[in-house]
């Protein structure tokens, strides 16, 4: 029997991460290709499949060994692999499923949001591996999220399952959202968020501190100096993790997740991340769901790549 092969894509905003998989979903090789969001986006998708033709031609690869291609995308996923808007790639509403399959001599595509995939990878090949049940909370510039239940992504009705950086934290907040909407948890807890409330609080004048409000100021430079012990920059830090841990105990109280797996930049940190958000779950936690794991991802920027193939491989 001849040998059997995926791709899992990752499309981000400015790069696109394609991986050739064996069968068993073993990572073989790993290229990019730049994203050209220009013209509402319409060279994405072949684009993609002409690096997809390009390696198979080169690996002597037929459309027959190739078991599917799983795609993440910036945006929410309907049923059938309709995308409905990814504002970051100029797209509306696309059916990717069907433009890529089509592109490709009619290989399977399986498509799916790229907080959820990536999820999914870190649930097979990364920190979630042996649990069913996890949720992955991204932390960049804003709050990603993914739901895994029995070890399947949970999409929800309109794609927007897991877009736990939406959830109101704050119903007295004045600023904006990049949503839209005011209070949410990403304007607390996204490293842009951090940046953002340890703004305010130097505004305030609070003690002695090496932070400075101006351009060098980053989410890594106010947990750098938490670490070494200046006083603000903890006190920041303790704000954004208390209230992720209080939102994250209202978010188990419906999922009951085995763990959270904590990724993105801000998780970069380290073990100060996980263990000062676990430490303000707990008291706010269900009793039923304060046996839970906290872990930080381990696959990185391949978690979307491991997650996309692991679609094709559970169809």
């Amino acid at each position: 029997m001849s040998e059997t092969y995926a791709f899992g894509i990752d499309v981000g905003g400015t790069t696109i991460k394609h991986g050739l998989f064996n069968g068993k979903g073993e990572l073989l090789e790993s290229w990019e290709i730049p994203t050209r969001t220009e013209e509402n986006g319409k060279n994405i998708l072949p684009d993609i499949a002409a690096s997809i033709r390009g390696k198979m031609k080169e690996k002597s690869i037929t459309a027959a060994d190739v078991k599917g291609v799983g795609i993440g995308v910036p945006g929410p996923v309907l049923e059938g692999g309709i995308v409905n808007s990814c504002v970051n790639l100029g797209w509306g509403v696309v059916d990717v499923q069907e433009e890529l399959s089509k592109a490709l001599e009619g290989i399977p595509v399986e498509v799916g949001n790229d907080a959820n995939v990536a999820a999914l990878g870190e649930c097979w090949k990364g920190a979630g591996r042996g649990y069913k049940n996890m949720i992955m909370v991204t932390l960049g510039t804003g709050v990603g999220g993914g739901v895994i239940i029995n070890g399947r992504i949970l999409p929800g009705s309109h794609g927007a399952g897991g877009e736990i950086g939406h959830i109101t934290v704050n119903k007295h907040e004045e600023d904006a959202c990049n949503c839209g909407k005011k209070g949410c948890l990403e304007q607390y807890a996204s490293a842009n968020g951090l940046v953002r409330m340890t703004r305010k609080t130097l505004a305030r004048k609070h003690g002695q501190t090496k932070l400075v409000d101006d351009e060098t100021l980053t989410s890594r430079l106010i947990f750098d100096l938490a670490k070494q012990g200046d006083v603000v920059a903890k006190q920041c830090v303790e704000d954004m993790c208390e209230t992720l841990g209080e939102t994250l105990a209202q978010v188990a109280a419906v999922v009951d997740p085995e763990a959270f797996v904590i990724g993105g930049g801000v998780s970069k940190a380290g073990t100060i991340v996980t263990d000062t958000v676990k430490k303000y779950y707990l008291p706010a936690a269900f009793h039923a769901c304060r046996n839970v794991i906290f872990k930080l991802a381990e696959l990185g920027n391949d978690a979307g790549m491991y997650g996309a193939v692991r679609m094709v491989l559970q169809k």
